[in-house]
Order: C-alpha cells, then structure tokens, then sequence
C-alpha cells in the first residue's frame, strides 16, 4: 500500500509538473520568438509578441522566478525597440538628404514627360487618351502598417518605356523605416515625440537644402543641383503626408514652403545676377519654370517664382542690349559706308531678301547697280529681327497672354532703338575722323532704316498675333533715333563744312599793301570752290532740304570769315588794290552760288548769302558815300546790308594809306 501510495503521488506530481511546464512553454516560446525577431531587427512583430507575452501569457504563469525576469526585462525590450527604430529612422533621414538630388531630378523629369505627352496629346486633340495622373499610396493601406517594407514614393514606373529611361527609381527610397518607427512609437504612446523629432530634423535638412553653393551662378549645372535637391526634399514631405496619418501635416508643409519659396527666390535674384551670358539667363529661365511647373504639380503654389521671371526678364533685357550693342558697334566700325554695289540677280535677291526695299527706278537698272545704303543697313535690320527673337525665347512658357508678350518685345525693341542703336549711332557721328561722305551716308542709311520701322511692326505683330490697332498694344517709336541720328549728322556735316572752309581761309594771304589787283581769284579760293564743288556733288542722294542748308550754310559761313578777314584787328591799313583782289574772290564766291550747286534754290537765293559782303565792296570800289548817306535809314536804300560801323572800320583802314 505504501508503494502503491507513493506511486500515486508521483503520478500526481508528474502529472502536475506536465501541467506547469505546458502553461510555461507557450511563455518560454513566445519568449525565444521575441529574441529571435529582435536578433532579425523585425522590431513591429518584436513588439507584437511582447504585448502577447505581457498581457496574455506572463499573467498566467507569474508566480514563477522566471517570468518576474522576463516582467522586469519587458520594460527594457521596450525601449531597446525604441532606440533601435530611431536608429533606423535616422538612418534613413541620412538616407533621404544624400538621395533628395536624384529624386528631384526623376520628379523634374517626370514632369517634364508628363507635360510633353500633354503638349502631343492637345495637339492631337485626342479625347480617349486621359492625363496621367500622379500616384499617391492609399493612407489606408500604408497609412499606418509598418509592413510595407518597400516603397516606391512618387517615383512610380508606369511603363516598360519609363523604366529604361529612369532605371532602378522606384528603388531609390525605402519608407518603411519611418512608417515602422511611427507606429512603434504610435503603440507605445509616444507618437508626439515621433512627430516633434521627424520634423525637428527635416526643418534642419530643409535650411540646408535651401543654402546654394557660394559658385551656384558659374554653371546651369550649380543652379539644376540645387533645384533638384529642393524639389527631391518636398516630394519626400508630400509622399509622406499622403501616406501617414499625421506624420506632417498641410500646415507644416506649406511653412516649410514659404520658408522654402523665400529663401530660392532670394537665392536667385542674388545669383543670377552674376550672370552677364544671355544664353545662360535664357537656360535658367527655363529651368526655372520647369522646377516651378514640377512643384505646381504637387500642389505648391508657385506664382510668386513666375512673378520673380518677369524681374529676372528685366535683367534679361538688359544683358540682350550690352551685347547687342557691341554687335551694332562692330557692324557700323566695319561699315566702308558707301553704296552696295550688286552684279548680279542673286545678290540683289540677297540683300532684297535681308532688308526691305522697294525700288521700281532701281529694278530697271542693268547690272551692276548700288542700292543707296551701305552694308550697315540691312545687317542693323537683321540684328533687330534677332534681337525680338531672342526676346521672344524668354517669354515662352512664362503663361503670358499674347497681348503681355507683344508689349514686353516692343518695348524691349524700343530700348534697343532709342538707347543701344542710337548710342552707336551717334558714337560713329562724333567721332574725329568722320568724314563728310561718311556722314551723308548715314543719313542716306538712317532714312531707309526708318522707313523699315512699319516692317518690324508687322514682323512683331506676325509673331505675337497681336493687330496693331489693338488699344493696349505699345508702339515702336523708335524711329525717333534715326530722325535724331540723322539730325545729328546733318549738324556734324555743317560743321564739318565750316571747319574745311575755315582751313582754306588759313590759307588766305592777302598783301593788303598792295598796288594793283590780279584778274582771277586767289588761288586759295579757287581751291576752295573747287573742294565745295566735289562735295556738293556728293549731296545728290540726299534729303534736298538737307542738302540746301548746307550748302546756304557754307555760303553764309565763307561771306561771314571773308568779312572778318577784312575786319581784323592785327590788318591797320588796306589799299584799294587790295581791295580789287579781295572782290574778285567775292566774285567767285558770287559766281558758285550762282551756279546752283545744289538743286532747289529759287532765284538768287544763295547769292543773297554774300549780300552783306556785295554792298560793303561796292560802296568802297564805286565810293559811293553820297548815295549812302542820301538813302540812310530808308527801306529802299541801296546799301541797306552795310553796317556803318563795319563801313566805319574799313573806312578808316583804307584812309591810313
């Protein structure tokens, strides 16, 4: 019976001990499942398994040793998990600043597809083909499960096609680190930590994104690298806050955006600058308004970028005229300015085709033939027509209305009319060695040039599409540079013509001593007779009014230095044969203005220029004072020209002798 006895409490202890050790081992199981997920780093099942273990499994079995070891390392684990996650989230903020470059520049590129297919497809006018449309993860597959262990963000691959044009992308970023993190944190009651960190740190990232290189302006590729980083960081921030619950939120991505948006434009305006290569500006400009188009399509408001290319235009403008400038120096310093002689029929379409010019007198002509203008005319023209082109390239994309593009090219050409070509223009009249023919030149070029004003403003309104007639339309009043080139010209040449008189009369050597009077002129003045008459013969192209002021010009200049040749003050006493010579000059002077060397004049008219001179000679050669002093003060006197005290003067000299 005793052993009987205690064979029954053995198979009750053993039966016993089979029932403790069948409520630990689930304990013990679960346990060694925990330490295997943390050795694997599968950190949300960890914690999955330790809430099992705490609330399901240790409660069963608590009074044993063991499990109060496994209670008091719960706490532990806990918070091995959370440093663990954290690690990995900084991981992967690391991860995402080193990355945020080649995400923006497959975003960029994206959007740069995505709005070429749109520019096909309008064009083509296809109905049945939809937009393409963005993919964002739906917030209630991804919004809070940490398993999506791989995702893609908004580098989705729709085709085969984009795949071999941007390989691996949807490799590029791995989310799963921070929905993992978030819902770590979310079940251990520590999700506002979370958030205040993730956000802590991306504003850090986000300030130095936002810090262009120091030599950003040197290349496009400083200013692309840049904007691919920016544009990188705000796809990361929107695919996050479409696919967390919370994580961020609009509000904190539109404060990062303004910080953002102030700090690129301020950025930009600095560097750009820099920039004096129109072509760059031009480059830029368009990679402007591809990162703005990119970013509008994320939802980020981008009118002020759009609003900082109008100012970034101004600039534009600027730099076009400087170089431009330099192009019109270089064609007017290059100019022979004389004619353009044409021999055949396809150079006279050539220049025909360049500049336009109508001319039914000069189509009859046989070969060879000139055009009346110099070579500088129609490469100014051409110039100009490059000018608005080049105008035109910056306003394209910029979603200007047509009226606004048609306004910004004709007040861009305005400035390069009234300030860059009449720079130049008035530069080459100035200048010290210009020459009369050169400058009867210009001013036959400068009246063609202003006629072809009415051509580029249908050559604009042709690009634009915008009709002169229309009420906001600016007009080209540029033409008022030519009028004042031209003026100038016309004022260089009288001068110019008074300074060559003026070198001839230096060669004047009266012997005012002398006995008798020769039968012919001077030879000085012979000479310059025969100098005005080669000049004026130059004159036929031009303006006839133009040609008759100067021509009255000279005559009144040469009767005025005459005249002061016999008033000098260094010249005591004149003898009456001397006084022949010198009215044989006259006369000759007398004898050209008769001569008509410029068409237009009526009558006398020129000879009236030496009218003053006339009356004071005939008053001392016929002296006759008793006549003058009987008609004195009457309108019909016959010396009504002779000042007396210039009569006084030339009186006295003359008594001395």
């Amino acid at each position: 019976m005793k052993d009987l006895q205690q064979c029954r409490v053995q198979q009750r202890n053993i039966a016993a001990t089979v029932d403790k050790l069948n409520m630990c081992l689930p304990v013990l199981e679960m346990y060694s499942k925990l330490q295997v997920q943390m050795k694997s780093k599968r950190h949300y099942p960890a914690l999955k398994t330790l809430e099992q273990l705490e609330h399901t499994y240790l409660p069963q079995v608590s009074h044993y040793r063991f499990c109060q070891v496994m209670v008091d390392n719960i706490p532990k684990l806990r918070e091995e998990i959370k440093d663990v996650s954290m690690s990995d989230l900084k991981d992967f903020l690391e991860s995402i600043r080193k990355h945020s470059e080649r995400i923006g520049e497959t975003a960029m590129k994206q959007a740069q597809q995505q709005r070429t297919l749109d520019n096909i497809l309008s064009v083509q006018g296809k109905g049945g083909l939809a937009k393409r449309h963005r993919k964002c993860p739906s917030p209630e597959v991804n919004g809070t499960s940490p398993m999506s262990e791989q995702d893609s963000g908004i580098l989705d691959v729709e085709d085969e096609e984009e795949e071999e044009e941007a390989p691996g992308t949807q490799d590029l970023v791995d989310f799963s680190p921070v929905y993992r993190c978030l819902h770590i944190y979310t079940v251990l009651g520590s999700r506002e930590t979370f958030e205040n960190y993730y956000r802590k740190q991306r504003r850090k990232q986000a300030r130095l994104v936002l810090q262009p290189p120091s030599n950003m302006h040197e290349t496009l590729d400083g200013y692309r690298k840049y904007f691919h980083q920016i544009v990188g960081f705000f796809v990361v921030e929107d695919h996050i806050l479409h696919t967390t619950l919370g994580l961020v939120n609009r509000a904190y991505i539109d404060e990062l955006w303004e910080l953002a948006l102030s700090k690129t434009m301020a950025a930009l305006r600095t560097h750009s600058s820099y920039c004096s290569d129109p072509n760059l500006v031009l480059d830029l400009k368009n990679l402007i308004v591809h990162f703005a188009d990119t970013l509008q399509g994320y939802g980020f408001p981008v009118n002020q970028l759009f609003d900082m290319l109008l100012e970034i235009r101004d600039q534009y403008s600027e730099i076009l005229l400087k170089k431009w400038a330099l192009l019109f120096r270089n064609i007017l310093d290059a100019d022979n300015y004389s004619p353009i002689p044409v021999s055949d029929e396809e150079t006279y379409r050539k220049f025909i085709g360049q500049f336009p010019f109508q001319d039914s007198e000069l189509e009859k002509q046989q070969f060879p033939k000139k055009f009346p203008f110099s070579e500088f005319v129609p490469k100014v023209y051409c110039q100009i027509k490059e000018f608005i082109y080049a105008c035109l390239k910056f306003s394209e994309d910029l979603h200007l209305s047509s009226t606004e593009v048609d306004d910004m090219i004709r007040k861009s050409t305005n400035l390069l009319l009234t300030r860059t070509l009449s720079n130049c223009l008035q530069n080459v009249i100035k200048r010290r060695n210009v020459g009369l023919t050169e400058l009867v030149q210009i001013i036959i070029n400068t009246t063609h040039l202003e006629v072809s004003c009415k051509y580029l403003e249908e050559f604009i309104t042709n690009i634009t599409g915008v009709l002169p007639e229309t009420v906001h339309t600016a007009k080209l009043y540029g033409l008022t540079t030519f009028k004042d080139a031209r003026q100038a010209a016309e004022e260089e040449i009288y001068t110019n013509l008074n300074q060559k008189i003026d070198q001839f009369l230096q060669l004047a050597d009266y012997d005012w001593l002398a006995a008798d009077s020769s039968t012919q002129a001077s030879d000085y003045l012979l000479d310059l007779v025969a100098f005005l008459n080669s000049t004026f013969a130059v004159f036929t192209h031009l303006p006839g009014k133009v040609a008759q002021t100067a021509c009255m010009s000279a005559c009144k200049h040469l009767s005025t230095s005459l005249t002061q040749l016999l008033l000098e003050a260094e010249v005591k006493q004149i003898t009456m044969g001397a006084l022949q010579q010198f009215n044989q000059d006259v006369k000759e002077c007398e004898r050209f203005a008769r001569s008509g060397p410029v068409p237009g004049f009526q009558g006398d008219t020129l000879q009236l220029a030496f009218i003053d001179l006339r009356q004071l000679l005939d008053l001392f050669i016929k002296w006759d004072w008793s006549t003058y002093l009987a008609d004195y003060g009457q309108p019909t006197c016959k010396y009504l020209r002779v000042n007396p005290t210039t009569a006084l003067i030339l009186l006295e000299k003359i008594h001395r002798v």
